[in-house]
């Protein structure tokens, strides 16, 4: 959920603040004992960032190239142009990005962090604020990127994690509740979630009776009610499939004894 600690996880392993306690390491490098190690493999996208404001795309990948060491000019093109080809931004290489929508700044932000071929890459909530469409263009691009490294992707829409994430954590109060695959994660529920209609008046007697996940309203202005239970709860229950929604809830729900959600 917001304010989890989720930005805070991705700006540690980055190396932009150092943690309380703990190790990092990734393959071979001590994280906290060797920044500038993981530096040269890492791609890092925060939540947001500033850009030159009369600064074409190929101009500030040039640019940002050339501050990462890539002094040979032909390199230095032929990575701007594969980056901007990747994120398919090459049509609109020569316009100001402080221009570009918010998903073209994301494919952007993604364009800069491949010049220096990272092992690693970090992107923090980049599909908040974004429209259906860009949104969908913008997992392509991490999709595909991802094939040839390791991406951590945080984000609180819970969408995000099943089209895009081979593994996936529940983060809380700074606490990681669950570690597991999408997959295993669903599987794990399966004859646990059940559905019925009610009426809105009856929504209150139904959440001190049943473990209710959540509600959704009907055009006649029911409800639909989402309930985790290990056997049918009544009669007039149905099973479901489990989604990666019941999921989430039921790890916050575990938690809320400890933690103030």
């Amino acid at each position: 959920p917001n304010g989890a600690g989720k930005s805070s996880l991705m700006r540690t392993i980055a190396t932009l603040q150092s943690p309380d306690s703990g190790s990092i390491h990734f393959g071979d490098i001590n994280v906290l004992e060797d920044k500038m190690a993981l530096r040269k493999v890492l791609g890092y996208l925060p939540q947001s960032f500033g850009v030159y404001p009369k600064m074409s795309a190929v101009d500030l990948l040039n640019y940002f190239a050339t501050l990462k060491g890539v002094s040979n000019k032909n390199e230095r093109n032929a990575l701007v142009k594969e980056a901007l080809e990747i994120t398919n931004l090459y049509d609109v290489r020569k316009k100001y990005v402080a221009g570009y929508s918010g998903g073209m700044k994301q494919r952007f932000g993604i364009a800069q962090l491949l010049l220096n071929n990272p092992k690693l890459i970090i992107v923090d909530e980049p599909t908040a604020g974004l429209d259906p469409a860009e949104r969908h263009r913008f997992l392509n691009v991490l999709r595909e990127v991802g094939t040839n490294c390791t991406v951590i992707f945080s984000t609180h829409i819970v969408d995000d994690v099943k089209e895009l994430c081979n593994e996936m954590a529940i983060l809380n109060g700074g606490t990681i509740l669950n570690h597991t695959t999408p997959q295993e994660a669903t599987k794990a529920l399966e004859g646990k979630i059940w559905k019925k209609i009610i009426k809105r008046e009856d929504l209150e007697e139904n959440q001190q009776l049943f473990d209710i996940l959540s509600s959704s309203y009907n055009q006649d202005n029911t409800l639909n009610i989402r309930v985790y239970a290990l056997e049918k709860p009544s009669d007039d229950f149905v099973e479901v499939t489990p989604q990666l929604d019941d999921v989430y809830f039921i790890a916050l729900k575990k938690d809320e004894p400890a933690q103030v959600v």
